[in-house]
């Protein structure tokens, strides 16, 4: 039986809980840093194991909790540093397949609760595809519950085994007050400038430059886009390993895209922008997709993983993989203003009906608890 732990000074179970992130993308990052600083409010102990650039970037201390350095790596002693983070908590919650799975292999043998949350479902081909399907054998087998943040994430979970899968409330913060925006029309056109987006559309895409993105179906597109008058400016933030190869494309076939790395100000490119894209990619809750709504951006993504179910009826979807389709539909939507609006509204409205911050600590908190409180004797 799991001992009761005394009360916190505002009435609360002072909880110990570890929550364990790899790399940590876009979306389990400000997730863990949204229920980090919602936790820690409601006076649950948190510990966040990530490597230190992850807290530079979300500053987990800077909400409350304490952060150890555990290296995006399952060798010996990294799985044994996690070990040792783990070894006075209450509950374990790990966030992605690979920081699940090292958390699995630190937590063995002992009786500590496995929550999981699963961002996104890792794809790849051949021997590797095989590899990731037995991670994720192991990891919901470990798991006391797996929480998916789109029903498609949830029915894999169920499939691959685990003993309670349960879609998850995962909230990003809201848009930003007008305070916090400054000059919304001052900044638009300075941002707009330093991107060469005078006079003609300005089009944001925001990840990293990996395969999984679509940024090739994205280039391909933008060929397209050549012809118009004015063309659009394509801006794409994010580092990644694909950087020489898209920057060799674009300048062998003269598109209008740049590369501008990785950025910090991504809420003002995107209050800058006529239009966000999002071409490829296996989020399930989309950051770029949830501020573009937010922030009243028409959206264009292919209908991918749950960006359907998040979106709904306010973002342009267009199949998988269909750059004409990808193409076209932004050709209709900069040529369409009553759509664009149309698109605003909507986007208020669906972006109204997602979990907020305080309904997601909640929901994970129940979990918890469950997990944790000792069961009363029938």
């Amino acid at each position: 039986m799991t001992p009761v732990s005394s009360p916190s000074p505002h009435g609360q179970s002072s909880l110990r809980t570890v929550q364990v992130l790899g790399g940590g993308n876009a979306g389990s990052s400000a997730h863990v840093r949204s229920l980090a600083a919602g936790l820690v409010a409601r006076g649950v102990r948190v510990t966040v194991c990530a490597p230190t650039e992850a807290d530079h970037t979300y500053d987990f201390t800077g909400a409350g909790a304490e952060h150890v350095h555990i290296p995006r790596s399952s060798d010996p002693v990294s799985v044994a540093a996690l070990r040792t983070a783990c070894a006075n908590a209450d509950l374990v919650h790990a966030h992605g397949l690979h920081a699940s799975f090292r958390a699995a292999l630190a937590l063995s043998g002992k009786h500590i609760p496995l929550v999981v949350t699963w961002h996104n479902r890792a794809h790849a081909e051949g021997a590797r595809g095989q590899l990731l399907r037995l991670l994720e054998r192991r990891v919901v087998k470990a798991a006391a519950v797996v929480l998916g943040t789109s029903s498609d994430l949830v029915d894999g979970a169920r499939r691959t085994g685990a003993r309670d899968a349960r879609l998850a409330a995962v909230s990003l913060p809201g848009p930003r007050t007008a305070v916090e925006r400054g000059d919304p029309d001052r900044q638009r056109s300075k941002v707009r400038a330093e991107l060469g987006a005078i006079g003609r559309p300005l089009l944001l895409a925001v990840g990293s430059l990996d395969r999984q993105r679509g940024y090739d179906l994205l280039l391909d597109a933008a060929r397209r886009w050549r012809e118009l008058d004015p063309a659009p400016q394509v801006v794409v933030a994010g580092e990644g390993p694909l950087r020489a190869e898209l920057q060799g494309r674009i300048e062998d076939e003269e598109l209008p895209v740049r590369l501008v790395g990785q950025r910090d100000d991504v809420a003002a490119l995107l209050d800058a922008a006529d239009l966000a894209l999002l071409p490829g990619g296996r989020e399930s809750r989309s950051v770029l997709a949830q501020e573009a709504l937010h922030g009243r951006v028409p959206l264009v993504a292919t209908a991918v993983g749950g960006v359907p179910e998040l979106v709904g009826d306010a973002a342009e979807l267009v199949p998988a993989g269909d750059a004409v389709a990808f193409a076209a539909a932004v050709v209709r939507l900069l040529g369409d203003r009553e759509r664009r609006e149309l698109l605003r509204e909507r986007g208020v409205r669906q972006a109204a009906t997602w979990p907020t911050e305080d309904e997601t600590v909640a929901q994970v908190l129940s979990v918890y608890d469950e997990l944790t409180q000792p069961r009363p004797m029938i």
